[in-house]
Order: C-alpha cells, then structure tokens, then sequence
C-alpha cells in the first residue's frame, strides 16, 4: 500500500529508471478502458468520460480513445483548454479531437450525467486534502446522486476531503494507495502500468520532492538553523559535518565544541560558528550551554568526534532526554543511545549507524544478506519509533513502516569522514523542516551520488572534503531533474 504523496515519487523515479512518463499514461489510460470492457456489455451504451485538467485527466483522455471503437463515449473537460496543465495530457486531448464528443466546460452536464450509461471520473488524482472546491464539489454531489455505473481513475475525486466521489469501481495504478477501501472506493482493480519495482525500492531523485524550496522572501535563519555537538579528541568530523550541512542549505550552522577543538575547527572555515565548552571534552557542565544554544536552532546532529570517554556519553544522554528539536545521532552518540535507549522516547530524527554502531544500538549482530538487514532496521526502527538509516554497501532506511534502499556510492568512500559528511546533509534537511524519514532518505542519495561524483575525478583517492564539495552539484542536478517538465511533457 502506497502513502497518497509517493504517487509522484514513483512516477519520477520510474522516469529516471528509463520508464517515459508518456508511456505510463497511455498504460493508465489503456488500464482502464480494459477494466471497464472486462466488467461491462458496451453494446449501444453511452460513456461519458470526466477530465479535470491534471495528468489525471490526460488519463482519461487516453482511455476515452480506447473506449470509443466499443462504445458511444464524450469527454467533459472542467476547465478551459488552455488551463491543461501539461504537455502529455494536452497531447492526449489532441489525440481524441474528431475521434470523440469533446466539450469544454459543458453548460448541460447534468443531462449528460443523466443520459450515459457508465461514466468515468478522472476529475482529480491524487494530493488532495481540506475542503473540496467547486465546480468540483457540486459535479461530485450530482454524480453521488446519480445512481450511475461510475469508474474512478487511480483514487476517487476527492478522496483526502470532505467530499468525495462513491465510484461503482476505481481503477489504481501500481498498488493501493492508503486510504482505499471498498466501502469509499467501490471495487478496486489494481493495474500494472509498466512502474518497475526498483522505482519503489531503491531511493531516487523522485525522493527529491521532498525537498523545500526557499521562499523569496527568506531571510537569513529562514532555511534552516543546525546544531552541531562534537569534537574533543577528533577535530575534523564536526567541520566536515558543518561544511556538509551548509552545502546542503542550511543558513546557519553553530558548532559547540570543547575548548581545546574550538580553535582548530574554527580554522577550517570563516563560515563556521563555533561555540567553545570549556574543558578537554563534552561533559555534564556543557548540557545547559547546549540547551540554550538549541533554543536558536531549528535541529541537532550530535556525536561527531565526540569519543567514547564516560563524561562525553553522559551528556550526550542528558541532551537527548532534553531536546525538543529534531536530532540526527552518529558516531560515539549511538554507543551512548545504545546504553540507555529510553532517551529516544518521543524524539524525532534519525539514526545513522554502520553495521558495528547498530550492533552498539540495538545489541544485535545484523546478517550478511540484505534482506536480513533489511528486516532486522525495518524492525528496530518499529521498536525504537525512529528512523534509521543503516549505512554499507547498499544504505538501509527505515521508519519502522517504510523502508527503501539506497545504491549510490562507492568503496572510496570508506575513508573516514564521510560519515561526519552524511549527518551533516541530514541534519541539515532535519533544519529545513523535512520529516525524519523523508531527510534520511534524500541524504543517503545525496551523501552517496556526491561520493561517486568524486570517485569519477579522483578514485580511490577521494577524502570527505572531495565528497563534501560535491553536495551542491548533486543537489542542483536532482532539483533540476525533479522541477524539468518529464519526458513527453
């Protein structure tokens, strides 16, 4: 069962999977003309096709041509022409002119309603939610009165809202989505629309949709505000952290570091803020410098070259039992979730553990297999009510309900540092306002696609800046892809 806002993922990574969009609508279409040939006699019966002005609709358009060699069939189109909102279903509206009764914005559609025998809703898809508008809300009450034969395409009118279309059938692409049930959507058929399972397993750029878009009218702050708790014995892993995280977009990234690391980590960058803890490293004195420091963030990563001293540990503890702020936790912070695990009650944020640090976490030795693996985070995750995103040859990322996995990067990028790299990126997301699962997921991809755009200049040679540097050229290529019209539109 597919979550309503992943329809567009899907159809995106389907595309980038080789799968033209184009041909995903013309299977849709083809689908349910099918559906409505298998269940009724179209001998000298009238179908009355209702298109909105989305790719839902252009569903419906192909499917009207499918229809018409069987039946008498005239497509209504709620709105005007030009308001069609994509190339596709513009051309598949074309494709229909003189093959089929096409009118625009019927004055007499309650007779029309009233004379068909079967008439196919392909008003509204998918991503609605609130108060359904008119003219739609008014077409959906005629219709429920109606008494007519109706066929929903992919979801029914208005499912999400207030009102919504009670369809004889709904034709759904690929799988069910959540929410459907018999008692609002009539039967259901499922149809396969040519939708590879890869586009539904494996993270791509359709994940990308996730992504917020800054305003412009942002002000500096509006993007993002991170956290970021580490070093002590290690300086490096918070500045790579930070750098990632200001590649990614946060606006402000405020390092709180023990003294003797403040200095060195403040050198990396003149962009770094860097708030200095008095001592050798993190312990209990700093937690309420940290706390206050919070209460101008929107997130935290936490456990960047930390260590493992006890006195680091405990704090790491106590912060955790005290932010209210999304956190991502890695490296040294995860051996100390792991001690004391009730910390993560009511926190929301990610996880990011290797293979050794999940057995830290959780106390059990994950199997060779993906599959194992696969079930073993899907579960702790469950457990634990977090997401995490277990790193390795093929990234694992779960919430306990969804899982998908990620393929991108490379055996370069074993070098440490890396993984300072990735929490940075999430945490940055996290700061950004992106839901746990949904900044883990973009991260893996991220983190990953920036490794092997590296790994393609320099090989085995790559270090975390290499990869570090790499976040914005990966984030331009698969914002772009995401906001370029797809193929055939």
């Amino acid at each position: 069962m597919i979550p309503l806002e992943e329809v567009g993922v899907l159809d995106r990574n389907a595309q980038y999977l080789g799968v033209p969009t184009s041909q995903l609508m013309e299977n849709a279409g083809k689908a349910v003309a099918d559906a409505v040939m298998k269940r009724y006699n179209l001998n000298r019966k009238k179908v009355l096709v209702l298109c909105g002005t989305g790719n839902n609709g252009g569903d419906g358009f192909v499917a009207a041509r499918y229809l018409r060699v069987h039946c008498e069939v005239t497509v209504a189109l709620l709105g005007e022409e030009s308001a069609i909102g994509s190339d596709l279903a513009r051309l598949n509206f074309s494709k229909i002119r003189g093959k089929v009764k096409a009118l625009v914005l019927p004055g007499n559609l309650g007779e029309l309603i009233g004379s068909s025998d079967i008439i196919i809703d392909a008003m509204l898809g998918v991503g609605l939610s609130g108060k359904m508008r008119e003219p739609f809300a008014s077409i959906v009450r005629r219709l429920n009165s109606s008494h007519k034969q109706v066929v929903s395409v992919d979801v029914p009118t208005g499912m999400g809202t207030d009102l919504a279309v009670r369809p004889t059938v709904t034709v759904t692409f690929h799988d069910l989505k959540e929410g459907m049930e018999n008692a609002r959507c009539g039967k259901v058929v499922v149809a396969d629309i040519g939708i590879p399972k890869e586009a539904q397993t494996y993270i791509g750029p359709g994940e990308f949709a996730y992504l917020p878009r800054p305003s412009v009218s942002s002000r500096k702050g509006d993007n993002g505000r991170l956290a970021v708790v580490g070093g002590g014995p290690y300086t490096g892993a918070p500045a790579f952290c930070a750098l990632a995280a200001y590649r990614t977009g946060a606006d402000l990234v405020r390092i709180l570091a023990p003294s003797s690391a403040a200095g060195i980590i403040s050198s990396y960058s003149p962009a770094f803020i860097v708030h200095p803890l008095a001592g050798q490293g993190l312990n209990a004195s700093h937690v309420e410098d940290v706390m206050a420091a919070l209460n101008d963030c929107d997130a935290l990563a936490i456990g960047p070259g930390l260590g493992s001293a006890p006195d680091a540990l405990g704090a790491v503890t106590d912060i955790l039992s005290r932010c209210q702020k999304p956190v991502v936790i890695d490296a040294d912070a995860i051996r100390a979730v792991g001690q004391n695990r009730k910390v993560l009650k009511g926190l929301r944020g990610v996880i990011t553990p290797h293979a050794g640090e999940f057995t830290l976490l959780t106390g059990e030795r994950l199997p060779d297999d993906v599959e194992g693996r696969s079930r073993a985070v899907k579960a702790w995750a469950k457990r634990l009510d977090t997401t995490i995103l277990l790193k390795g040859q093929i990234d694992i990322v779960s919430d306990g309900n969804m899982l998908k996995l990620n393929r991108t990067g490379n055996p370069g990028m074993t070098v440490g540092g890396t993984g300072d790299v990735l929490t940075g990126i999430v945490g940055a997301l996290l700061a950004r306002r992106v839901s746990p699962f949904n900044a883990a997921r973009i991260g893996a991809i991220t983190n990953g696609y920036s490794g092997d755009l590296a790994f393609a200049e320099s090989g085995y040679s790559i270090g975390p800046l290499d990869v570090a540097c790499k976040i914005t050229e990966t984030m331009k290529k698969f914002v772009e892809w995401w906001t370029q019209r797809p193929e055939g539109q």
